[in-house]
């Protein structure tokens, strides 16, 4: 076995110099850790327990897997990673930052977490995911993940032929509102000050879906905590019984300032995204990113195959580096 595929520990944490942290636990990072440890490196996954999808009742667009609820695909997941060698732990990362290079300048990097604990790696994937910023509508948030969607493809069958109404962030809202009008033919498009030219209007027209221009007051809900509709300024409730909304997407870089991680802001103020190249390469030697902090349209079938990517593009890299280090 190679002499990097293990690590001592102290307290159930590595003490040596790691092949490999993954910071985030989800889709992109399990599948990053997959091909590390099945090459028999040393990896240690760092999970905050938070996934995007929590509220989600299932995973959805994902072959074989269809339906599956998020907790158990993740559960899963970590028992085949650890099949392999890899250790899986809950922490926050507070302080992801470069180290000294080795004498050969390989690069190096420290990773403290909340508790205080530190780890050392040669390598790192990043793959923290994203945070969905949802309009400051009173009354929406709570139904985040339920009656309250954002993805045709994620949720867009279990909604199908419900009463939807789209409330309107910008221009992404027009491609969501003929996406959705897919699937039922009863779709309001709330623009929310959004403005919407003649021709838009005109598609809107001739695919039966409904404008309301008056301002939205807030989300009203049912006794029993469903959605029931909208309210609006002038007091009118247009009932819905599901709510589609495109959301801010800012990619989870607490902790990792120190890193340097090139972003640039998404079309249309959608957000922003980490900058990535190749297999989830990035400016700074030695870091991958994968997953939908690099790709905010991934659902977990492409974050699951862009960790793979990156993992065994990182176990490459980590391959000529030994290659030479050997040579030495």
């Amino acid at each position: 076995m190679p002499a990097t595929s293990t690590a001592s520990t102290t307290g159930g944490l590595p003490t040596e110099t790691l092949d490999a942290v993954v910071i985030g636990g989800g889709a992109a990072g399990l599948n990053g850790t997959l091909m590390l440890a099945r090459s028999r490196r040393s990896v240690v996954v760092i999970d905050s327990g938070t996934p995007r999808n929590a509220p989600a009742e299932g995973v959805h667009g994902l072959l074989a897997l269809d339906g599956t609820p998020p907790a158990e695909l993740l559960e899963r997941g970590r028992a085949e990673v650890r099949r392999y060698g890899a250790t899986v732990m809950t922490g926050e990362v507070i302080k992801a930052a470069p180290a000294e290079p080795s004498a050969a300048g390989d690069p190096r990097f420290t990773v403290t977490l909340a508790d205080g604990a530190t780890l050392h790696a040669r390598r790192l994937l990043v793959a923290t995911g994203l945070r969905d910023v949802l309009p400051d509508v009173p009354g929406l948030a709570e139904h985040w993940g339920r009656s309250v969607v954002h993805c045709p493809y994620c949720h867009g069958w279990e909604v199908r032929d419900e009463p939807i109404g789209i409330l309107a962030t910008g221009p992404a809202s027009v491609h969501q509102a003929l996406l959705f009008r897919q699937l039922t033919d009863d779709l309001v498009y709330f623009t929310r000050g959004t403005q919407l030219d003649d021709d838009t209007r005109a598609r809107f027209a001739a695919r039966d879906i409904r404008v309301v221009e008056t301002a939205v007051e807030q989300v009203v809900a049912t006794d029993d905590g469903a959605v029931a509709g909208v309210r609006l300024t002038d007091g009118q409730l247009v009932a819905r019984r599901v709510l589609t909304v495109a959301t801010t997407m800012l990619p989870r870089t607490e902790g990792l300032e120190d890193l340097g991680l090139p972003t640039a802001d998404l079309p249309h103020g959608m957000g922003r995204h980490i900058t990535t190249g190749t297999a989830g390469t990035t400016d700074v030697p030695g870091v991958w990113v994968a997953g939908n902090a690099s790709d905010p349209s991934a659902q977990v079938g492409a974050s699951a195959a862009a960790g793979a990517l990156a993992g065994a593009h990182l176990n490459a890299d980590l391959v000529t580096a030994d290659t030479a280090a050997a040579l030495a």
